[in-house]
């Protein structure tokens, strides 16, 4: 089917209005354990190096997690650290009662292992959710007391998808990109969900095809502007992850999605937008795990943000 077939014309999915009331709810929530319990969540970011992109993205980060009253440590390590170096300060974190949740801004100087350093996060304060224990939870179902914490890009995208179309089972997804930051968490998310789902990868055979066969189609593959229109089923609901910024005349760049988004928007029935679709929602999520992690902490009955 070629895109001109059809007029279709998309709503789109507000990810930045979703996520403001996303944190609307977590600062109601701090301020309600602050009121109650005498407990003041906290979030510890580690930054090595310099890295540019990074740094606004801690920067960011600590400036939403004090909007939202909770404290916000940040620890910031030259370019030279040293795997031992960062494993101490993560050592230091995870026995300081104050922080409830670690994260360590990825990526990593060359010297340090990431996955070494990822497995040394107490999975009680992984608020990224990237540790092995938590990926397992998610795997096998845990709930309750045991249930994971959940990588804060894929539950953004899941929250998105319960908004805009209620309640998701027997639908049809597919989940382009296979990583363990997105793409793998988002398939178990969606099977929980009871969604019969396919992770496809660029080594795919005949990936449109597989693309067209999906109400939920989720792009998380890293390559811009790869899932072209025609590879979209009619009425489906499109999330695009990527981030990729692109060259375009007179030396200027811009933002796009893993998704020709014209293209897609003119098939599908909804679709997030790059950018203020997916984006917004990570930290959101980050600081609703953050107080997930310090209500379990304390042995609190856990605040519902719709993130279950």
């Amino acid at each position: 089917m070629a895109v001109s077939d059809t007029v279709v014309s998309a709503d789109l999915i507000d990810g930045k209005a979703f996520a403001q009331g996303l944190r609307g709810r977590v600062a109601a929530a701090v301020a309600d354990l602050k009121r109650k319990q005498g407990l003041t969540p906290g979030l510890a970011v580690v930054l090595v190096g310099e890295d540019p992109a990074s740094q606004v993205y801690v920067r960011s980060k600590g400036r939403q997690t004090v909007e939202a009253g909770m404290n916000s440590f940040e620890h910031r390590l030259p370019e030279t650290t040293s795997q031992d170096e960062l494993l101490a300060k993560v050592a230091e974190l995870n026995a300081d009662p104050a922080v409830h949740g670690i994260l360590v801004q990825l990526p990593l100087p060359a010297q340090i292992d990431s996955q070494t350093v990822i497995a040394a996060i107490d999975p009680d304060k992984d608020v990224d959710g990237f540790h092995v224990i938590n990926a397992g939870r998610l795997m096998t179902g845990a709930s309750g007391a045991a249930a994971p914490l959940v990588p804060c890009t894929p539950l953004g995208c899941l929250l998105l998808l319960k908004d805009r179309l209620g309640d998701l089972s027997g639908l049809t997804a597919v989940v382009v990109g296979r990583s363990n930051i997105v793409g793998k968490p988002m398939a178990q998310l969606l099977v929980a969900e009871s969604c019969t789902v396919t992770v496809a990868h660029s080594r795919t055979r005949d990936l449109p095809a597989v693309c067209r066969g999906a109400d939920i189609l989720v792009a998380a593959v890293g390559r811009p502007q790869m899932i072209k229109g025609d590879w979209v089923k009619p009425g489906a609901t499109v999330i695009d992850v990527g981030i990729n910024r692109i060259d375009v005349e007179d030396g200027k760049t811009r933002l796009v999605g893993d998704v020709a988004f014209d293209e897609a928007a003119a098939v599908a029935g909804a679709i997030t937008p790059v950018p203020g679709g997916v984006g917004p929602m990570t930290i959101a999520c980050l600081l609703a795990n953050t107080v997930t992690a310090a209500c379990r902490s304390a042995g609190l009955p856990l605040p519902d943000f719709g993130t279950g």
